[in-house]
C-alpha cells in the first residue's frame, strides 16, 4: 500500500479526535468524518509502519447513524467533530469512551465499572450553548490554483501576511480550521449563542474603515489578534473583548458607539493587551473603553463576576446539571469541611458553601481567586476561602511543615509570601472578620479541621493530578473525594492511583458538556476503604505467604518507619514503585504510564534505599 492508494474500508470505531477508524489489511486506518457502520472508499494520505490515514472519497453505505451537518461549515471548521453523528449514538459513545478508559488505562474490571456507572447526562437542546467565543482576525487571501480553469478558484483564510498586493485580500474573522492556523470565516458558530452573532461583522468593518491591520504571527505585527465575546445566559449581559497588541485603538468611541446601537444588551467593552509572540490568547492586562470591567451571571442561584481573563464555564445549563450531580455525590449536611483543588473562579466552592461547614479553594490563577473571593460576598458566602498557589504545591505545604502558618493566613491576616519557595500564598478571605473576631470566633480551631477535611473535590486541567497532590490527598484521608474530570484517560490513571492508595470508586457519570465534539466531562465518587472493618476465616498458617505485600506494613507504616530512620519523606508513589521493582505488586497498573503525557516521577536512588531497608524490616523482602 501507498500514498493515493484507493481502498474499500469498513468502519468500526470512533477515534479520540473524531475520525472514524477502520480496518484494511491488517493495518488501522484513521479517516476524518467517517462514522461507525460506514462502508467507504478512501483514499491514502499517509502511511506508516503500523497504521495509516486515508480521506473519503465516497460513502458506499452510510451508517445508520450519520445525519447531515447543522452548520454549513462543518467539514471545513475544526471545532464540531461529531456534527455528523446522531446525538443519542454521540453521548453512547462518550459513555463509552470513558467506560472503555477507566478498564483500559485505570485497570478496573468490567463488572466493576459497569457496577458503578450511572446514566449519561445529556443535553435537551445540543447547540447554541456556548457562552464564549474567540475569533481570530486575519486576511483572507484568494488565488487562483488551476490556470487552466478561471472558474476554478482556491480561497485561503490565514493571519498569515503571504501575500504583499493589499488589493487582493480582505480581513476575516472566524474560527480556525482543525490542527492549523487557517480561518474558516464566518460570523456565527452553532454551538455559540445566537446574541453573538454579527459582532465581529461590525468590528471587521471598523477596522477596514479605520486601515487598521490583523496581528501577524509570523512577523509579530499588527494591531488586533483576536475578538472574544461572553454572553451571560440568565443575566442577557453581553462583554466584547478586543485582544491587541497595543492598549489603544482608534476611534475607540466610534467603535463602542457602533456596537452598543446595534447591541443594547453590551454591559462591557475591553481591550486586553498581548504582545506576547506565541499562541496564547489573551494578555495579562485590561483596559475597560466602555461600560463595566466585568459581567454578571448565575448558576445554580449562586451569581458570578465574571471577567475577560476569568475561568467560567462556557455551557453554564449542563453546568448546573455536572455540579449539582457533584454536590449530590459529596453529600454534605452543613458540618463538612471541603477542599476544592483547581477552584478557578470558585463556581464549584460556592455550590459546597451552601451546604459545607467550611470550604478552601486553591487556584493557580491570581485574578481568579479575586474573583472567586469577590463572587462569595456578592453572594453573601461567609463561609469560603481561597488560596492563589498550585493546588500540588499548596496541599502539600498545609499539610507538612508549612501548615502552620497557611493556619494563621486563615485566621484573616494576609501573608505576602516573600519566603514560601515561589509559592505565591496571597489569602483571600470571603470572611470580613477582624483577626480579634476570628479568635473570639474560635476561627482557628475551624481552620485545624482543615488538616483532615470530610471531602476534597478536584476539577484539573486535562493533564490531571500531580503525584504529590495524590499524595496528600490520600494522607489527608478523607470520607469522600468528588473528582471532576475533563479528560477519560488522566481520570482513569488518578482513579487507579487513589484506589491504589486505599479509596474505592462508588460510582461516576459521564457529562456531556460540549456536545458536537470529542469531549465529555465525568464525574467521579471516591469513598475511603473503612480499614477497621474485617471477617473471621480459618487458615492454614503452612498456606500463607509471609511475604506477600499486603500482610506485611501498610504504605503509612513503611512511610513513618523511612522518616524516622533516614528523615526522608516518601510518597505512595515511590513505595509502590520500589516494591513493583522487588515483585511484591503484581499489577500492572500502578505506577505504568497509560499515554504519551502522563508524567511518573520516578524515585530517587537515595529513597530507594531507604524503602528497601524499610522493606527488609518488615520482611516484605528477604536480606542480602
Amino acid at each position: 500500500m501507498e500514498k493515493n492508494d484507493e481502498i474499500i474500508i469498513n468502519i468500526e470505531d470512533i477515534g479520540i479526535h473524531g475520525e472514524g477508524i477502520g480496518h484494511f489489511k491488517g493495518m488501522a486506518f484513521f479517516v476524518p468524518r467517517a462514522l461507525p457502520g460506514d462502508t467507504i472508499k478512501a483514499g491514502i494520505t499517509k502511511i506508516t509502519s503500523s497504521i495509516g490515514y486515508a480521506r473519503i472519497i465516497e460513502i458506499i453505505e452510510p451508517s445508520r447513524d450519520r445525519i447531515e451537518p447543522e452548520c454549513p461549515i462543518a467539514e471545513k471548521c475544526g471545532g464540531c467533530q461529531l456534527q455528523h453523528l446522531k446525538y443519542s449514538s454521540e453521548l453512547k459513545w462518550k459513555a463509552g469512551k470513558v467506560r472503555q478508559d477507566l478498564i483500559r488505562l485505570g485497570g478496573f474490571s468490567p463488572e466493576e465499572i459497569d457496577a458503578v456507572m450511572e446514566e449519561p447526562i445529556g443535553m435537551d437542546f445540543p447547540y447554541r450553548y456556548r457562552n464564549k467565543a474567540q475569533f481570530p482576525v486575519g486576511y483572507e487571501a484568494i488565488k487562483e490554483e488551476n490556470r487552466d480553469d478561471s472558474a476554478s478558484r482556491s480561497v485561503s483564510y490565514s493571519n498569515n501576511r503571504k501575500m504583499e498586493n493589499k488589493g487582493n485580500r480582505k480581513i476575516v474573522t472566524g474560527f480556525y480550521a482543525g490542527r492549523s492556523h487557517r480561518i474558516v470565516p464566518t460570523e456565527d458558530c452553532m454551538l455559540l449563542a445566537p446574541q453573538n452573532k454579527g459582532v465581529t461583522e461590525i468590528i471587521r468593518k471598523y477596522m477596514e474603515e479605520f486601515h487598521i491591520v490583523p496581528y501577524d504571527e509570523n512577523t509579530g505585527k499588527g494591531l488586533i489578534r483576536h475578538i472574544l465575546t461572553r454572553y451571560g445566559r440568565n443575566s442577557g449581559e453581553l462583554m466584547i473583548c478586543l485582544i491587541a497588541t497595543k492598549d489603544r485603538l482608534p476611534q475607540e468611541e466610534y467603535l463602542c458607539q457602533r456596537l452598543t446601537m446595534a447591541y443594547p444588551e453590551i454591559s462591557s467593552i475591553t481591550i486586553n493587551v498581548n504582545k506576547r509572540r506565541d499562541n496564547v490568547i489573551l494578555g495579562e492586562s485590561n483596559r475597560t473603553i466602555w461600560g463595566s470591567d466585568s459581567i454578571m451571571d448565575t448558576i445554580g442561584g449562586i451569581q458570578f463576576k465574571i471577567s475577560p481573563q476569568s475561568f467560567y464555564q462556557v455551557n453554564p445549563i449542563q453546568t448546573e446539571k455536572l455540579y449539582n450531580r457533584a454536590l449530590s455525590y459529596a453529600g454534605l449536611t452543613g458540618k463538612e469541611t471541603v477542599w476544592d483543588l483547581y477552584c478557578g473562579i470558585g463556581t464549584i466552592s460556592l455550590f459546597m458553601a451552601r451546604h459545607a461547614k467550611m470550604v478552601y479553594g486553591v487556584e493557580v490563577v491570581d485574578r481568579a481567586v479575586k474573583d472567586a473571593a469577590e463572587n462569595a460576598r456578592i453572594n453573601g458566602i461567609k463561609n469560603a476561602r481561597f488560596i492563589t498557589g498550585k493546588a500540588e504545591e499548596i496541599l502539600p505545604e498545609f499539610y507538612g511543615e508549612g501548615g502552620e502558618k497557611l493556619l494563621e493566613s486563615f485566621s484573616g491576616d494576609d501573608v505576602d509570601g516573600s519566603d514560601r519557595k515561589n509559592i505565591k500564598t496571597d489569602i483571600y478571605s470571603s470572611n470580613e472578620n477582624t483577626a480579634a473576631e476570628a479568635i473570639n470566633n474560635n476561627e482557628k480551631s475551624v481552620a485545624e479541621e482543615a488538616r483532615t477535611p470530610d471531602v476534597i473535590v478536584v476539577d484539573p486541567p486535562r493533564k490531571g493530578l500531580d503525584a504529590a497532590c495524590i499524595d496528600t490527598m490520600i494522607a489527608m484521608s478523607p470520607e469522600k473525594i468528588v473528582y471532576v474530570s475533563c479528560n477519560p484517560s488522566t481520570l482513569a490513571r488518578d482513579l487507579r492511583m487513589l484506589a491504589d492508595g486505599g479509596y474505592k470508586l462508588m460510582k461516576y457519570t459521564p457529562v456531556d458538556q460540549f456536545s458536537r465534539t470529542v469531549h465529555v466531562e465525568t464525574v467521579a465518587l471516591l469513598s475511603k476503604l473503612e480499614v477497621k472493618q474485617h471477617i473471621e476465616i480459618d487458615l492454614n498458617m503452612d498456606e500463607l505467604d509471609l511475604t506477600a505485600a499486603e500482610s506485611k506494613a501498610t504504605y503509612d507504616e513503611i512511610k513513618a518507619y523511612v522518616l524516622k530512620t533516614t528523615g526522608l519523606k516518601v510518597s505512595h508513589l515511590n513505595i509502590a514503585q520500589v516494591k513493583r521493582k522487588y515483585g511484591i505488586i503484581e499489577r500492572d497498573n500502578y505506577n505504568q504510564p497509560k499515554s504519551e503525557n502522563s508524567r511518573q516521577p520516578q524515585c530517587t536512588p537515595e529513597k530507594e534505599q531507604a524503602i528497601k531497608a524499610a522493606l527488609k524490616h518488615f520482611n516484605m523482602i528477604q536480606g542480602e
